[in-house]
């Protein structure tokens, strides 16, 4: 690891083969922890390549639990990363595309930059993590969605998980968690927190021939947060939409806060999903909700995406889901 460090250290890029083989070096403990915390700081310091990010998806997606549920699932997450503390806008957002009827493989981990990531508030419901195929594939077919916990299907990832935890920012991992659902989705909305991320995950989700659709707003945030417009790039080109178009309404960055504690989070959760959120952290969910439905190409507009996500809230489909979901732990 010196002399690799050394490398990096004189602004010099790694190979995609390079990448990929420190990455499962990594996995099989090769490095010690302060080894694997400096590599991770040299692209805090500098942008990473396009060529080292494959390279780690590659060592990723070939050490990952394969995982076949049989039908084509659509993942919404974000990079997380951007600071904002949000509450769980991606996760409340693939239950009410499940309630909408698709179904969803949602990838996430613990909070490594936020207070309460997918997985911490996954489990505070009362979810079991777990890389059975079986399970999971019984889950998707009875409540339209499961959930990969990230360290389960990861040895990588659970090799770093605590110095990415220590040291609290966003590092290339928050990068790549969208990129490795062991899943493969066949449709993706992902969120990204700054444009030049955007331009990466163009490149690479161009290349899988997947439907999907990049979203970022123009303020920073990893999601359609409706506190400004939103940058949004499919197969099929990009434009700029407005809070009105995309949510009905604008809203204040201290409506969509997502607590102090996993507990609140929760909370915050169960309030929304039950469908006694405020008007503007619903409006938020939907927006996610509806752009996703729409990435998947079963409806004419925007707009029908749009009523579909208000139905499945609205009339309990979402939360029905995750009562069916969280029912089968108890098998």
């Amino acid at each position: 690891m010196k002399k690799i460090l050394q490398y990096l250290f004189e602004y010099k890029t790694l190979s995609r083969e390079k990448a990929k083989e420190i990455l499962v070096n990594m996995s099989r403990g090769q490095y010690n922890e302060s080894e694997m915390s400096a590599f991770i700081t040299v692209f805090l310091m500098r942008s990473i390549t396009i060529e080292e990010l494959q390279g780690f998806q590659d060592a990723l997606l070939e050490l990952c639990v394969k995982v076949d549920l049989g039908h084509p699932v659509m993942d919404i997450v974000g990079t997380g990363g951007d600071g904002k503390n949000t509450f769980n806008i991606s996760t409340l957002s693939c239950f009410i595309v499940a309630g909408a009827g698709q179904k969803v493989a949602k990838h996430g981990n613990y909070g490594a930059t936020s207070i309460s990531g997918a997985s911490n508030v996954m489990e505070q419901l009362g979810y079991t993590f777990k890389a059975d195929n079986a399970i999971l594939k019984e889950e998707l077919e009875t409540a339209n969605i499961c959930f990969l916990h990230a360290p389960l299907f990861h040895p990588a990832l659970k090799m770093v998980g605590p110095i990415r935890k220590n040291l609290g920012v966003r590092t290339f991992f928050n990068m790549l968690g969208p990129m490795v659902n062991p899943a493969t989705p066949a449709y993706q909305l992902v969120g990204v927190y700054n444009l030049e991320m955007a331009r990466i995950y163009n490149y690479l989700l161009q290349q899988s021939g997947n439907a999907f659709t990049i979203i970022h707003s123009l303020d920073g945030y990893d999601e359609i947060s409706l506190t400004n417009d939103t940058k949004v790039i499919t197969n099929k080109g990009e434009k700029i939409m407005t809070p009105r178009q995309l949510g009905k309404r604008m809203v204040m960055p201290e409506d969509i806060h997502g607590g102090n504690t996993v507990e609140e989070a929760a909370k915050i959760f169960t309030r929304i999903i039950k469908g006694e959120g405020s008007w503007a952290q619903n409006a938020v969910v939907l927006a996610n909700a509806a752009m996703a439905l729409y990435c998947t190409g079963n409806f004419g507009n925007y707009e029908e995406a749009y009523h579909s996500a208000v139905d499945s809230l609205e009339n309990g489909k979402a939360y029905q889901s995750l009562q069916t979901l969280i029912s089968l732990q108890a098998k």
